[in-house]
């Protein structure tokens, strides 16, 4: 099955974005804001990747975004909140996309809502079988 993100707004609380299967958008997605695919402070660079189901001590059954140049770990999983840390923001990603029901706000800061809540629902309909990612900018046409 092919996936892409289609990332639509930048700033240093986060990078918005949507996440459309091929029966069209399942959901919001939200990352880190572009630091040129530095570790533990970016999102990772547009493209496609292969994905596939692996088990993390911290959020359990989830995806990994294999193959992205110069990291590892990427995961797909649930949390609120992507912002720059070295500019004083909150979040919960080092790197890996959060999926979402909205985008909103939470603790004064731009937000993913009703995450687990859709996590859960991806897994589900994706039933632990690999896929292809790709993402795009529709802010840059990349």
């Amino acid at each position: 099955m092919n996936i892409k993100i289609i990332r639509s707004a930048h700033s240093d609380q986060g990078t918005r974005g949507i996440l459309v299967t091929p029966n069209g958008e399942f959901c919001k997605t939200f990352e880190l804001p572009w630091r040129d695919n530095l570790p533990k402070l970016s999102c990772i660079p547009c493209g496609t990747y292969d994905v596939k189901a692996r088990y993390s001590p911290k959020f359990g059954t989830c995806y990994e975004v294999q193959g992205v140049p110069g990291r590892k770990y990427i995961l797909i999983h649930s949390g609120n909140l992507a912002g720059d840390t070295t500019k004083g923001y909150r979040s919960h990603v080092e790197g890996c996309i959060l999926l979402g029901k909205y985008h909103g706000q939470l603790c004064q800061q731009d937000a993913v809502l009703y995450s687990g809540l859709i996590v859960r629902e991806f897994f589900e309909m994706m039933g632990g079988k690999p896929f292809r990612l790709t993402v795009e900018d529709a802010t840059c046409g990349n």
